[in-house]
């Protein structure tokens, strides 16, 4: 099976995007395919069998065009000069068809010359909308009706009706009412509604588009002593490039010489500059801050790790979630029932004695209000705002429908090491009869020379140059000299006949479970250090904030129950699991389903693969360098669980946001409905022009009310 995005050409309004998902779902060697009206994108799954050309034929059969593959994400471009010339061409039009009317001083002109004036200043109309005429006539002739077939539809009636009686009046005396200002209004402000929507729809893309930007388009290349600035195309990997401060860090890649802080708040959503040195990764886009470094280039263009944030989120965006389904459904009926109920309108008029005028005007007025578009742009807009909202702050969303199903979550499993800890040993006591940041900066140069775990707790500490006659202790500990003294480190088996000032201290960490470090120069013990792995320091809080939602939380760990039981307490959590191994995971996430319990599963990525995968949704903490390899359903890209709240926060709004979309679209196309038809009339009247413009605020408001979800 394969997969890609395609990007395309010719859809306006909810009908087409629909239309095109089910066309193409029915094709042979397509496996699935999802249809984004909001990015204009489809993501089909398809057999080996097809190639790239079958499915652009697939498309273009469907009656739109195929742009082919996704490459790169754009604004919208639409000059708005066409707008403003085309708004001042029909204030002349208005004046010239009711100049008679309201006695306006106009030359004087026979009924033929006035209605030949009229179908004149109409034709510049019909060339500015032909893509809308177009796309309505080859729509219907698919068999895919969309907005654009209802709007040609009640267009070429006026103009056709409007020739019908210019021709009569060639052959008969008395006033016609031409209705050719009636059918360029309405494509007139259908146009500025267009143009209006594709601002505004670009709003709601722009926490993805600035994903895009962020990375920068020079690099400076260290060749031999030269530096020399290149663009990004011409970097190879193996590269070696410098960053200065206030420079961009231009590829991924790994730091060969110096260290600095760098600034990753739009690629992490970490607000502090994190220091890296020698050996540690960088990612493209990050901002360094102080230090000069070179860094040898790994990950070039569509392979970094902004690259794999943009592949994620746009695929994200194109999956469907759950509460898509009710809309697109109505969204299928949609535009054949309005056709249906505007001719049963003009027949209505017909039958009551109207004249051909009246009934024709309402058939337009239902035709053009009622418009598809802001019911099928309810759930996708919300959503890419969401899930660009969230990227940008180092939330990685897989699929749209998880968004929709942490609001429901019940069960809120944590793997212990990696996870609910750092993963890897750190300080956590510290008993001395010298200052702690002395004994420490002793114990980090001695400990620099061992290949042992718990030398890794040490590394972040500053270091006293000179080390030497350095002695591996196996089973106890390390020895090494530092200004003149002799040092060593490791556990009880060092002190032999030495007094013990720290029997209590070690006792007291022993029950922690913490590992434990004498510190001894030469003969003496001058400190004590308790070595662990901790709990991260908002892991406590996250745990107290979901149980205050009301959402059950449960430890699961590999570790003796002992280790388990200290961390548990340490974060109030009541419910453990110790022991425990992948498939006893798998086994406790299966029970809990059989419960009806939804379950989420927060891990380390890589050991809870398995429990991620069968969770409905599963949550891995981990560096941005490994998300291509991850099979969660979202990344929390920085080191701590803050983010899970976020998500969660923004998950509640997104649903809320989604339900008041749906329910404005309904509720307002229904409303508009009855009005056009006139059941409201003489209180509340619409004509096609106001109708035109009634359907572009429809879409307008659901638009406003997604980009709320910006400031979430």
């Amino acid at each position: 099976m394969k997969k890609i995005i395609l990007s395309i050409g010719g859809m306006s309004c909810s009908a087409c995007s629909n239309g095109l998902e089910k066309y193409l779902k029915k094709q042979p060697g397509i496996i699935d395919a999802s249809v984004n009206l909001v990015l204009a994108q489809a993501l089909i799954y398809y057999e080996d069998t097809l190639t790239l050309e079958d499915l652009n034929r697939f498309v273009e059969k469907a009656g739109f065009e195929s742009l082919g593959e996704f490459h790169e994400l754009s604004s919208q471009k639409e000059s708005i000069k066409p707008v403003i010339f085309y708004g001042i061409f029909l204030l002349f039009f208005m004046y010239v068809s009711m100049g008679k009317m309201l006695s306006l001083p106009i030359p004087s002109m026979s009924n033929q010359v006035y209605g030949l004036v009229l179908f004149l200043l109409t034709l510049p109309f019909l060339i500015y909308a032909r893509d809308i005429l177009k796309s309505g006539v080859k729509n219907l002739l698919h068999k895919t009706p969309n907005m654009d077939t209802l709007v040609t539809l009640g267009v070429m009636a006026s103009v056709c009706y409007s020739v019908y009686l210019l021709v009569l009046t060639f052959y008969q005396k008395g006033m016609a009412h031409f209705y050719f200002e009636s059918a360029a209004m309405v494509l007139y402000f259908v146009k500025l509604g267009r143009f209006i929507d594709y601002k505004s729809k670009n709003k709601t893309k722009e926490a993805i588009q600035k994903l895009v930007q962020i990375t920068p388009t020079k690099a400076l290349l260290k060749r031999g002593e030269e530096e020399l600035e290149v663009t990004i195309d011409e970097v190879v990997k193996g590269d070696i490039l410098i960053a200065k401060p206030g420079m961009k860090i231009a590829v991924d890649g790994m730091i060969t010489k110096g260290s600095t802080h760098l600034e990753e708040a739009f690629i992490t959503g970490e607000s502090l500059p994190v220091k890296k040195s020698i050996g540690e990764q960088v990612i493209a886009g990050s901002m360094n801050m102080d230090g000069y470094i070179e860094y040898k280039a790994e990950r070039i263009g569509k392979n970094s790790t902004i690259s794999e944030i943009v592949r994620l989120v746009i695929e994200a965006t194109n999956t469907k979630a759950p509460m898509a389904a009710l809309a697109d459904t109505i969204s299928g009926y949609f535009v054949p029932s309005i056709f249906l109920i505007a001719v049963a309108t003009f027949l209505g008029y017909l039958l009551l004695g109207q004249d051909m005028g009246s009934a024709l005007e309402r058939f337009v007025t239902v035709l053009v209000v009622a418009c598809p578009c802001a019911l099928g742009l309810a759930t996708p807009l919300s959503m890419v705002v969401s899930i660009g909202n969230s990227a940008s702050k180092g939330i990685l969303i897989k699929k749209n429908e998880v968004l929709e199903k942490v609001a429901k979550v019940t069960t809120v499993l944590f793997d212990k090491t990696g996870t609910l800890t750092y993963g890897k040993l750190k300080v956590d006591k510290v008993f001395t009869s010298i200052s702690k940041e002395q004994l420490l900066s002793i114990v980090a140069s001695i400990e620099s020379a061992s290949t042992h775990p718990i030398a890794q707790a040490f590394l972040d500490y500053p270091k006293i140059k000179g080390l030497s006659e350095v002695e591996n202790l196996p089973g106890m500990g390390i020895r090494g000299k530092l200004e003149g003294k002799h040092y060593t480190i490791g556990n009880q088996k060092l002190l032999s006949n030495l007094s013990n000032p720290y029997q209590k201290e070690e006792e007291k960490l022993a029950s922690l479970g913490d590992s434990i470090l004498y510190v001894i120069e030469e003969e003496k013990i001058i400190g004590l250090i308790g070595v662990k792995d901790l709990p991260r320091e908002d892991a406590k809080e996250v745990i107290h904030q979901l149980k205050e939602k009301g959402i059950k939380v449960i430890m699961l760990t590999g570790d003796h129950k002992k280790t388990a039981s200290v961390v548990s307490s340490e974060l109030e959590i009541s419910e453990v699991m110790a022991e425990v191994l992948p498939k006893d995971k798998q086994e406790v996430i299966g029970n809990l389903h059989d419960k009806g319990e939804i379950v989420m599963m927060v891990g380390d990525g890589v050991n809870d693969a398995p429990s991620l995968a069968l969770a409905d949704i599963g949550v891995s903490i981990m560096s941005g360098t490994d998300i291509a390899t991850d099979s969660a359903d979202v990344i929390l890209m920085q080191d701590h669980l803050k983010p899970l709240l976020s998500l969660f926060k923004i998950s509640k709004k997104t649903v809320l946001n989604i339900r008041e979309n749906l329910f404005w679209a309904f509720f307002y196309n229904v409303i508009m409905i009855f009005i056009a038809i006139g059941f409201l009339e003489p209180a509340i009247s619409l004509n096609p022009m106001m109708a035109s413009i009634m359907m572009a605020i429809s879409s307008l408001t659901v638009v406003l009310n997604a980009l709320r979800l910006r400031k979430v």
